[in-house]
């Protein structure tokens, strides 16, 4: 039996990247999964289709704006219409980086990333703990970041926000724990995904560098000189979802190779 049957899971950004991989990870151990995160209705499709040939498991795809506290409520709303028991594993992943010194740094991308990193993230909790709680049962994933533990020149939306969710993650841990409710944080150093990508490459355009020495840089902050794979940060996800992990609460858990040890 899969560790995960019965269950019901959202992974927002779970289009691309880390989110992607957590979603197909759950549902390849029997949870069904809403999938939520930016893409064309090709991709989605896509997505659909591949989660509906190689899992048993129900897979849907509800689309939310992040940004928005309205568009939020509604993509609540249809999910407990769609699963009116609630959810039982909800995995805040979502979210956006931009490097820009503080001076320089555009308000507009400021408010997006506090809003889709940890605002939404409010928001999404604020309406599903409830039904985890009539369960007795559930799990909540906030992926924070290495930047959520220490921080980098141009940074400052980024890891203020990733330091949010950590002082969110506490909180709703200590709420949560008399119900049987886990709330963790996760704290990825450089990944093998898009948005370190991107990140990589507006580096190389501002040193006027190549991709390829800046990402050289990336990779040798951690102390193993390896890149993170998103299997890794999904497999931890999985593990801080499942029965063994019920005694893990309120932790920050970094997976950067020893970066922020040092």
């Amino acid at each position: 039996m899969s560790k995960f049957n019965g269950k019901v899971a959202i992974v927002t950004g779970s289009t691309s990247g880390i989110g992607l991989e957590i979603a197909r990870q759950l549902a390849g151990n029997g949870c069904s999964v809403i999938l939520t995160g930016l893409g064309d209705q090709t991709l989605i499709d896509s997505l659909l289709q591949e989660f509906q040939s190689k899992y048993s498991s129900k897979t849907s795809y509800v689309s939310a704006d992040l940004t928005d506290v309205t568009a939020i409520k509604n993509f609540c709303e249809k999910v407990k219409e769609e699963y009116p028991q609630g959810i039982d594993i909800l995995v805040n992943n979502a979210g956006i980086q931009f490097m820009a010194p503080i001076d320089d740094y555009p308000d507009t991308i400021w408010n997006d990333t506090l809003a889709i990193t940890l605002t939404a993230s409010f928001h999404l909790i604020k309406s599903f703990l409830p039904l985890m709680r009539d369960k007795k049962w559930g799990r909540i994933i906030n992926m924070s970041s290495q930047q959520g533990l220490i921080s980098a020149p141009g940074k400052c939306a980024y890891s203020t926000a990733k330091h949010g969710l950590i002082g969110l993650t506490k909180c709703v841990a200590l709420e949560g724990a008399p119900h049987g409710i886990t709330c963790n944080a996760i704290c990825p150093g450089y990944v093998d995904a898009p948005m370190a990508y991107v990140s990589i490459k507006r580096l190389a355009e501002v040193n006027g560098t190549t991709y390829d020495e800046e990402q050289a840089k990336f990779i040798s902050n951690s102390p193993t000189n390896k890149v993170i794979t998103v299997q890794e940060v999904a497999e931890l996800t999985l593990f801080l979802c499942s029965h063994l992990a019920g005694n893990i609460n309120g932790a920050s858990i970094p997976i950067e190779g020893g970066n922020t040890i040092r």
